[in-house]
């Protein structure tokens, strides 16, 4: 699907190289831009015909270039954003979009009159396996959602300029708007930062949305070990997406369902059911849609509308976690 577009890749680090490799295997990636041209230089060493431009202005305008995917820290994303729109470029931002809801609001207008994709690097929607959990959702076979949790936690790795709040929740966030399809009414949060001032090594998150739903966020890069686990609960059963575990266990169906007789709860539980699903790298789907979206002009799925509304509920937990008190997204 990639060998018409022509991307070059902004930030070839931690993250940029997953991407370079990506594009590269999709026919796609024709360039890469970074500060250290050295390590940009490295990073494509073993690909043939691929650029490494010195800076995001000879990106920019060059017309021969139809998209860019922007790999760099969180607050860099909103101005290279701006300018490779400008520029006409078809643009995938790794998360967050920007920092403020109302710069992601401006950014969304700007690619909508120019005619260009936007589109959020929110990766665990493209996951297989959590594709298939919004089936199993869809299908009505969890029943009335009643609650979802979500802990993605490790042991590093550190970041001294943007909290575990801004650095993984942002996926978890994602995940539960779309399967609760609608913003909460009430965010309460609270975080701790032990490592360095005024960046939180751990934050936990409420989020009360109307029906009787509710869902809490567990963020931390100070834990004895990784955890990325989501977990839904309805009336009718449970689905458990962890994507640490392997195999069949990833994604498990437990049919347990919660009654009442003669006044008393009773329990019946199930055994636990695999879910199948595609084992398609989700960074490789990912890539791929933005691309298809870009020829098409079709909306993402993680596009500037999604990712305003997760950058809504991150900020009310900012809030709430400054404050003290509740915050509305």
């Amino acid at each position: 699907m990639g060998k018409n577009m022509r991307v070059v890749v902004i930030g070839t680090g931690y993250w940029g190289k997953n991407l370079i490799r990506n594009f590269f295997e999709l026919g796609a990636l024709t360039g890469v831009c970074d500060q250290d041209t050295d390590l940009a230089r490295s990073r494509v060493a073993e690909f043939s015909k691929v650029s490494v431009f010195e800076n995001a202005e000879a990106v920019a305008e060059d017309p021969a270039i139809d998209a860019v995917a922007i790999a760099t820290p969180a607050v860099t994303h909103g101005a290279l954003t701006r300018q490779f729109l400008e520029a006409g470029k078809n643009v995938f931002v790794e998360k967050p979009l920007c920092l403020e809801p109302i710069e992601a609001e401006a950014l969304g207008g700007l690619a909508d009159s120019r005619g260009l994709t936007l589109m959020v690097g929110h990766l665990l929607l493209y996951h297989p396996a959590f594709q298939a959990l919004r089936e199993v959702i869809e299908q009505g076979d969890l029943g009335h959602l009643r609650y979802i949790y979500s802990n993605r936690a490790s042991l590093g790795k550190v970041r001294t300029e943007e909290s575990a709040l801004w650095s993984f929740a942002p996926h978890d966030v994602s995940m539960i708007l779309a399967l609760a399809g609608r913003l909460p009414k009430i965010v309460i949060a609270t975080g701790a930062h032990y490592l360095t001032d005024g960046v939180a090594d751990t934050t936990l998150s409420h989020l009360s949305f109307s029906d009787d739903l509710q869902a809490h966020i567990f963020v931390s890069w100070l834990h004895p070990f990784k955890e990325h686990r989501l977990v839904v609960v309805g009336s009718d059963g449970m689905i458990v997406f962890d994507d640490v575990a392997q195999g069949k266990k990833k994604l498990l169906h437990f049919s347990h369902v919660l009654s009442t007789k003669n006044g008393t709860p009773e329990i019946h539980r199930a055994e636990a059911v695999p879910v199948a699903f595609s084992k398609t790298e989700p960074l490789l789907l990912e890539c791929n849609h933005f691309l298809k979206c870009s020829k098409s002009g079709k909306r993402p799925i993680s596009d500037w509308h999604e990712a305003t509304q997760v950058l809504k509920v991150l900020k009310a937990c900012e809030s709430s976690i400054l404050s003290g008190a509740s915050a509305t997204a």
